[in-house]
């Protein structure tokens, strides 16, 4: 009998190490893809750059100096090769956007231009699912650091070399305040 029950514990033992196990890799794959989703979107918004600059080109001839920021931040974005690297040029590139669509309002041509329009919603579109694919990951390390930290997966964590994981974080150049002139 006192085997049957040695027996038991040790295989419910072997059932919690096993969890702990499954549920540190499904965590971890939760973060990964949602990292693959902040890639897929910041190419899409890289990808879009191009058709844009292309359509703003014949209205606004003398912003070089616009256009070649926009271009150069496009190339940082593409060329970025680790998560801070990519974070950085898509705050490049988003800043270097919105002095574009600032300049394009001196352009009440281009403003009206059909295929400069549909652009813009689409970037603005996947400004939009990059916020939330930002959002997603940060909740995906919430969890996975929630696992980590508390009892009894701080114990599980150790015992498979798992630690903590740092949330995406907005820069200072984010945090500012926009300037707002009329």
């Amino acid at each position: 009998m006192l085997w049957w029950i040695i027996g038991i514990i040790a295989v419910f033992a072997l059932i919690i190490f096993i969890l702990y196990y499954n549920r540190f890799v499904i965590l971890e794959n939760r973060i990964d893809n949602s990292l693959a989703q902040i890639d897929v979107q910041l190419k899409k918004r890289a990808d879009l750059v191009p058709n844009l600059l292309e359509s703003v080109k014949g209205y606004m001839k003398h912003e070089r100096a616009v256009i070649k920021e926009v271009t150069d931040a496009r190339k940082a974005l593409v060329g970025a090769r680790n998560l801070p690297a990519r974070a950085k040029a898509g705050a490049e590139l988003q800043h270097a956007l919105s002095g574009l669509f600032a300049i394009a309002e001196n352009y009440p041509n281009l403003k009206a231009n059909e295929n400069f329009l549909h652009l813009q919603q689409e970037l603005s579109a996947i400004e939009e699912r990059i916020a939330y694919s930002r959002q997603y990951y940060n909740d995906s390390i919430l969890s996975y650091n929630n696992t980590v930290e508390s009892f009894p997966g701080v114990f599980f964590a150790r015992l498979y070399g798992k630690s903590e994981k740092k949330m995406l974080e907005i820069t200072a150049e984010e945090r500012a305040l926009p300037k707002v002139r009329f």
